[in-house]
């Protein structure tokens, strides 16, 4: 047992720390000494129960990356309980999205990201989430477009294929995804600045839309510079990225 408790606190880092009593230790320390016991039992699955919650924000960016390691070190099953996306997206190999206990899509993170099955999961995954605007789809002699209540004279073009989805009455696009100041575009969304918010390398802009809708942008931050609350901007929506749901939350296709 002494080796066994020997070889789990050199794996976590906590081989110079073994003379300490419980309250000299950090929380971070702490966390690592609950990981050290379930180690000695050597189990095939690890549960980790939010973990992470009453960690400051440094601690928590520290501890993803000590679990990481740790998993690619023991080659374990380890179940990781959270309400954090960010925690779920960085850390997770698959995902199991869950509302009121019942599975709402099960997959990678960049699958899970890219492709949710419902509004739910859209609304879920993603810091900010996916923008969901309610609208309908309307046949044109063009093709296909999607036309958003908030928005009545704009028509956004969909994929050929979103001709058999005449249903669809929600439309859903990544942060990343939407493209200012393109002009000569058919998908071409007026908007004004509502508010930013500067996180570094990139800085996310929220758009007030027609009378009550609003849209979030992220750009790059040298980009983002360049406006001010109460600016027009102007949005395009590369169609390759837009998500259809139903009137029940439903992915279409």
């Amino acid at each position: 047992m002494q080796k066994s408790a020997s070889e789990a606190a050199k794996l976590l880092g906590l081989d110079g720390l073994l003379d300490r009593f419980p309250r000299q230790l950090s929380g971070r320390q702490c966390q690592r000494v609950a990981m050290g016991r379930a180690i000695i039992r050597r189990p095939s699955v690890f549960l980790f129960d939010e973990p992470l919650s009453d960690l400051n924000a440094a601690l928590r960016v520290q501890m993803r990356r000590e679990i990481k390691l740790l998993h690619q070190r023991l080659r374990s099953t380890m179940i990781f309980v959270t309400h954090d996306r960010v925690d779920a997206m960085t850390m997770a190999d698959k995902i199991v999205v869950l509302r009121g206990g019942r599975v709402e899509q099960i997959g990678a993170p960049d699958e899970i990201y890219r492709e949710p099955e419902n509004t739910f999961v859209a609304g879920f995954i993603g810091a900010p989430p996916m923008n969901l605007l309610e609208g309908s789809v309307a046949l044109l002699q063009q093709g296909p477009v999607f036309m958003p209540h908030t928005e009545p004279k704009l028509a956004i073009e969909l994929p050929a294929d979103a001709r058999s989805k005449p249903n669809a009455a929600f439309l859903g696009i990544r942060l990343e995804d939407c493209v200012l100041q393109r002009r000569n575009s058919p998908n071409l969304l007026e908007g004004r600045v509502k508010f930013i918010e500067q996180s570094g390398p990139e800085t996310q802009l929220t758009l007030a839309l027609g009378s009550n809708g609003k849209l979030t942008v992220n750009t790059l931050s040298w980009e983002g510079k360049k406006h001010a609350p109460g600016d027009p901007v102007s949005v395009t929506f590369p169609s390759e990225w837009l998500c259809l749901f139903d009137h029940e939350g439903r992915r279409m296709g």
